[in-house]
């Protein structure tokens, strides 16, 4: 007020400057655009960067895809071999959920018979020759689903398609043992595409927080587990979930380590039969469904401009800690083809062309096979495979792709 005098002071109302609506001095402020400008969140930079990218490389189907990550997501039920695991079975069952990976191999079975039969029907109305032209056809075109080689002693109940049914927590038994864990049932598959057999020495490279390394003690076939964290935090989840489901005996052989994977060719190269690469990745549904820990938030931009080459540096650290003949599987649970078909090339390239390391890319399309009645694959993978978020399976989405290190 006293700075305004003569006729200035006398145009204003009564009230002074609190007639015009203006708060005193004292409480006046410049507002700072650049700190309230409204931000858009982590989920919705996730979702509209990936309308921008998945509406390209899936056309027609990402709406359904889209739709998916955006709704409840299903889990599968992982069975504790080291539980009362017949009691606990009977209970997933009595919820209607039937173990998927036991479902999978008895449709197989149920294939290769009706197939033999078939063979042996055609065999009493076709000349000799002609038929064993078309049996050396037929297997040398179409191997038997039972050929292919899974992990065993996994089970792990879903409910089937369509069914959006729950399951409940897992109760402790006398011995505090929990008897199942919850994950996404997908999670599982690259678990089983390693194929570990008795006496394999296993490499976890990324094991938190610890689904897949659970799903590894299951089969009951590692002579030595190794698994790793970077995030000492992360390592520490892990030992707390091998504490509420394994037995002390078994849980104190397995080696937990939090050492940055990159790096773990010069450490141990040349020793693992199986090496599971199960690498950090964008976590599409986390990242569409969640602000916490959000890969999209602004802090983060470097780190998830540069997750493919460390993508890539993982997977060769795998690739170099495996012995010759080792299998290696890679596992994301991003839809991106640069962080998943992209890795895997480029990680062999780089294997063949600075290590002179021959690697051969498994094919596992008999997994779409083997798991159509519970999984929803994506057919034109040219490099793994790919399980799709559909509602009526609301798994992954998941990608995984085995490797296998020449002699």
């Amino acid at each position: 007020m006293a700075a305004l005098r003569g006729p200035a002071r006398r145009l204003l109302p009564p009230g002074g400057l609190a007639g015009l609506g203006l708060p005193p001095r004292r409480y006046r402020y410049k507002e700072k655009w650049a700190g309230t400008a409204p931000k858009i969140s982590a989920t919705r930079l996730a979702l509209q960067n990936f309308d921008m990218n998945y509406s390209v490389q899936f056309g027609s189907v990402w709406p359904s895809i889209r739709v998916s990550l955006l709704s409840e997501q299903k889990y599968g039920a992982l069975v504790n071999n080291f539980s009362d695991a017949n009691r606990v079975s009977q209970e997933l069952e009595l919820l209607k959920a039937v173990d998927f990976v036991y479902e999978s191999q008895k449709a197989a079975w149920h294939m290769q018979w009706d197939s033999c039969v078939e063979g042996v029907r055609g065999e009493e109305t076709a000349p000799q020759e002609t038929h064993s032209e078309q049996l050396s056809v037929e297997q040398t075109q179409t191997p038997s689903l039972l050929s292919a080689s899974i992990s065993p002693n996994i089970k792990c109940y879903t409910f089937s398609k369509g069914d959006v049914s729950r399951f409940p927590p897992a109760r402790p038994d006398a011995l505090g043992t929990l008897g199942y864990y919850l994950l996404d049932a997908a999670s599982l598959l690259p678990v089983l595409a390693l194929n570990v057999q008795p006496g394999d020495l296993v490499l976890d490279l990324c094991a938190a927080p610890g689904g897949k390394t659970l799903a590894l003690l299951q089969t009951g076939c590692c002579r030595h587990l190794a698994a790793n964290d970077i995030s000492a935090s992360r390592s520490n989840r892990l030992r707390r979930v091998l504490c509420s489901y394994v037995p002390k005996d078994i849980s104190a052989d397995v080696h937990i380590t939090s050492w940055d994977g990159r790096n773990w060719g010069e450490l141990e190269g040349d020793t693992y039969n199986r090496v599971l690469v199960d690498v950090p990745c964008t976590t599409d549904r986390h990242s569409v469904m969640e602000e916490n820990n959000n890969i999209f938030s602004r802090k983060r931009l470097k780190e998830r401009q540069t997750l493919p080459m460390l993508q890539v540096q993982l997977l060769l650290a795998g690739l170099l800690a495996a012995r010759p003949g080792g299998e290696v599987v890679y596992s994301t649970c991003s839809l991106s083809q640069l962080q998943n078909e992209y890795v895997v090339e480029r990680a062999v390239e780089v294997a063949e062309t600075q290590y002179n390391i021959s690697v051969h890319v498994e094919d596992l399309s008999y997994f779409r096979r083997l798991f159509q009645d519970t999984f929803s694959f994506f057919a034109d993978c040219r490099l793994g495979e790919l399980v799709l978020p559909h509602l009526t399976a609301n798994f992954g989405p998941m990608y995984f792709c085995k490797l296998r290190r020449e002699q």
